[in-house]
């Protein structure tokens, strides 16, 4: 589970009354029925409906346990784990490059092979009667086994299907499960209100399968900063370590969220807590069920920003809403379905956009077939802009380079740049260059500096194009390198030696 530091002037939940205080209020009806009219007209105002006393057992005790007796049989557990073991070789030669270049001890045994293990436990949701599993990506992230848990204590191996770290969602499958799975059904996170209630389902602190209750607390927050795709369901219900991947779920036992955050300065549950709309995992799951390894979404082709207040007021506009187009790829769709440098693009289809990160949840959801509706102001006059729905097109092979030689870059996944790759890191990368994909933790490239999104321009002053550039830089071992990045538009240039 991701822990955020609490915001500051939190205002406390709203009291939910239990089923208590309704018995009671129709214990005080029989009472007053038997008192004189003159007596209860002093107790109860005219104007007041006529109360009755509850007529039926379900009536007294109120419960929401048919709902979890529906939902907790589709909630997991999920183990995963990674056990690194490199050869001695190995071992001694990055330890060496670790106390060379950053004056680190290294992490090899005293003649033993160096081992490192990694372990992680979370919750899942069945969403196939076939077994598959969605989790957070967070979760099995960096993880090479995977075992479920279902809530009638059968366990089973499981393979990872997709990851999709852009949504902290991950989808795995459970093998030979055989019969008895309960999937779960989705519910419609887009007609969920302030004020419903909802249940979230899962294993905190890893004590077993809990359920907590609360309502929606707010929806639409776009200010958590767990993942690229920001639009959580905010709850009250209580969230904690070890949730993550578990259920939100409504009052008919579908599952309308998937809990992956907390504000907390404890590491426990302060009321709230974030989950992933239903809609967004429903396509992730999908693309799982087609087959897919990695989830497509449309390309647009363009960058967009926030409104200001001084914006909005220049524009016409009584608040700051939607999105402002800032810049246009050529042959982009935005590009040719028309829209322009200074557009402001305020719904797709039909549905308002506030910030850059609802724009991005609405446009992702919209697949990479077909076609979409945005409403644009345009100076003082308002239009509509269709825009061709498609995935970014890789102009070039990726060539994915997983750097293991001894140089700043170990550690670091690099490709070749095409707008696929730029839509994936959400950065803007030219035509041509090498990217930075990923940086394993601990490792020399994240020690170095190294970050997600990063372009490489030149390595000891010979300009880097392709990946096939770099590995050929960084084959033979040397003394000093002198590494030039853009990161942002800005070029920054670092020297390490021994």
């Amino acid at each position: 589970m991701r822990v955020r530091m609490p915001i500051r002037a939190i205002r406390e939940p709203c009291m939910i009354r239990s089923p208590l205080p309704l018995a009671l209020a129709g214990a005080v009806a029989l009472v007053l029925a038997g008192m004189p009219a003159s007596a209860q007209m002093m107790k109860t105002p005219e104007a007041a409906p006529a109360k009755g006393a509850p007529q039926t057992r379900g009536e007294v005790q109120l419960s929401f346990a048919p709902v979890v007796k529906r939902a907790a049989p589709s909630v997991v557990n999920v183990y995963a784990s990674h056990v690194d073991k490199r050869p001695q070789a190995r071992a001694n030669a990055m330890d060496e490059f670790m106390r060379r270049f950053f004056g680190e001890p290294g992490r090899g045994g005293r003649g033993m092979p160096g081992e490192r293990a990694q372990r992680s436990l979370g919750s899942g949701v069945i969403v196939d009667d076939a077994g598959l599993v969605i989790t957070n990506n967070h979760v099995i992230d960096n993880m090479n086994e995977v075992r479920i848990a279902l809530a009638d204590r059968r366990e089973f191996e499981a393979t990872i299907v997709l990851r999709d770290p852009r949504t902290d969602l991950a989808v795995v499958k459970i093998k030979n499960p055989g019969s008895g799975l309960v999937s779960m059904p989705f519910g419609d996170s887009e007609t969920l209100e302030v004020g419903d209630f909802v249940m979230a389902i899962g294993n905190p602190f890893g004590v077993g399968q809990t359920v907590t209750q609360g309502i929606v607390s707010a929806l639409a927050r776009t200010q958590v900063g767990s993942s690229d795709y920001q639009f959580f369901i905010q709850t009250d219900a209580a969230i904690n370590p070890g949730n993550s991947g578990g259920a939100l779920v409504d009052l008919q036992g579908r599952l309308v969220g998937i809990n992956t955050a907390i504000y907390s300065q404890s590491g426990g549950s302060h009321g709230i807590g974030f989950a992933i709309p239903a809609g967004m995992v429903k396509a992730v799951v999908d693309a799982a069920k087609g087959g897919d390894s990695t989830v497509r979404r449309p390309w647009l082709g363009a960058r967009v920003q926030s409104v200001t207040t001084d914006i909005a007021e220049s524009m016409g506009l009584d608040r700051p809403t939607g999105v402002l187009v800032a810049s246009l790829q050529a042959k982009s769709p935005a590009e040719e379905a028309g829209l322009k440098r200074g557009d402001l693009i305020l719904s797709v289809d039909g549905q308002n956009v506030d910030d850059p990160e609802a724009f991005g949840y609405r446009f992702a959801l919209k697949g990479i077939s077909g076609q979409t509706k945005f409403g644009v102001l345009r100076g003082t006059g308002r239009t509509a802009v269709t825009v061709k729905l498609g995935p970014a097109p890789e102009t070039r092979p990726r060539d994915v380079l997983k750097v293991r030689t001894r140089s700043p870059f170990l550690g670091a996944t690099l490709v070749n740049t095409s707008p696929a790759v730029a839509e994936e890191l959400q950065v803007e990368l030219p035509g041509e260059g090498v990217a930075v994909q990923a940086v394993e933790d601990g490792s020399v490239a994240s020690r170095a500096g190294l970050q997600k999104g990063d372009l490489i321009v030149a390595i000891n002053g010979v300009p880097i194009s392709t990946t096939k550039d770099l590995e050929r830089v960084t084959r033979n071992t040397l003394n000093m390198w002198e590494v030039s990045i853009n990161r942002g538009g800005e070029v920054l240039t670092s020297v390490f030696g021994g």
